[in-house]
């Protein structure tokens, strides 16, 4: 499918074995769990799946160096369930990677830059939506402790913190409480992810923050006019903050329609950020596991080196692919979380 002379391979081969490649989204974690409805039974991370998108096999295969893993509870916005279920998922990423050599868990740019020079995969963790803390700062603070990196404050409906897009009309702010968590994320040292949030919200965390923040699965509107995309002001403004949009494989996202999505669709939208802002703000945030069938070419989390062959042939500079494929994450990990 992507047509490369010997030396572009041998090179596009070359940068993806050199590079450390970052994904800042994906939602795996839940195909771990043990649920009464859930068919097939649960998977684990360090066995090759038939199902599903990512496991350790396919991570290493795939030359992935440190994989975001979303701690996602869904609609229960101040609920009991919403907590025990973030606790068990964060006692899944620590079990499955404590059951494999070939994984570390990471909390810090210097300990992905280790893994890499080991030769070892490594697993961030962030929280996809701020219901588990049950408006409560307190409880940010302890999933900190317990290694969450990377935090959005509602998916698509509201919480204490913010509204998402499903509470778009309200054409609201960030709470009192959102401010307050924004600023204890700073003081820890804690990504802020805008993916999911109502636009109106975006446009006040991008008046309120003055560092970096990131769109972690989230892709170009002007590409394809999905809500879930940035528009290109939104990209400017995290532009202007120094952060990056993960690009974000749901077909959906990616074509309009979705239908006939390629890896070279995808790459339509990093050519297009590339060229409103530059290269030093798009990476990679698949949402694999937390989507249907991604587009050709990057199927599952083995193919991602199909991602640095298409930049090769599409004339990246050796500097830009690996930018891309992690060094712009890296840089926003090393400023944030330190």
């Amino acid at each position: 499918m992507i047509e490369l002379t010997k030396t572009q391979e041998e090179r596009a081969m070359r940068l993806h074995k050199e590079a450390i490649v970052v994904d800042t989204h994906c939602d795996t974690l839940m195909q771990f769990l043990k649920q009464p409805y859930r068919r097939p039974p649960a998977r684990k991370l360090g066995e090759r799946g038939e199902s599903g998108h990512l496991d350790l096999p396919r991570m290493v295969e795939g030359g992935v160096t440190c994989q975001t893993f979303a701690v996602y509870t869904g609609r229960r916005a101040i609920v009991p369930e919403a907590p025990l279920m973030a606790t068990l998922m964060v006692d899944k990423f620590y079990t499955e990677i404590e059951a494999n050599d070939g994984i570390v868990a990471v909390t810090t740019h210097d300990e992905i830059v280790d893994a890499k020079k080991a030769e070892k995969t490594c697993g961030l963790l962030s929280l996809e939506g701020a219901e588990p803390l049950m408006g409560e700062i307190g409880a940010l603070r302890v999933y900190y402790r317990l290694g969450v990196r990377m935090l959005s404050f509602a998916w698509n409906y509201r919480t204490p913190f913010a509204d998402g897009l499903g509470a778009k009309r309200s054409e609201s702010k960030l709470t009192e409480l959102g401010v307050q968590g924004l600023e204890e994320m700073d003081r820890l040292g804690m990504v802020f992810d805008v993916s999911h949030l109502a636009d109106s919200v975006f446009w006040d965390v991008a008046d309120v923050m003055k560092g970096p923040f990131i769109a972690s699965h989230s892709n170009a509107r002007a590409v394809c006019n999905h809500a879930r995309n940035c528009d290109d002001d939104m990209i400017k403004a995290i532009s202007d903050h120094g952060g990056v949009l993960g690009m974000n494989y749901a077909p959906s996202f990616v074509r309009e329609g979705g239908d006939g999505a390629t890896v070279e669709h995808m790459v339509d939208h990093i050519d297009h950020i590339v060229k409103l802002v530059g290269p030093d703000h798009v990476g990679l945030g698949s949402d694999y596991d937390g989507i249907g069938n991604p587009p050709e070419g990057i199927e599952t989390v083995d193919k991602t080196p199909n991602v640095t062959r298409v930049l090769v042939k599409r004339g990246y500079s050796d500097e830009d692919v690996l930018k891309i494929l992690g060094g712009n994450h890296m840089r926003v990990f090393k400023d944030v979380i330190g």
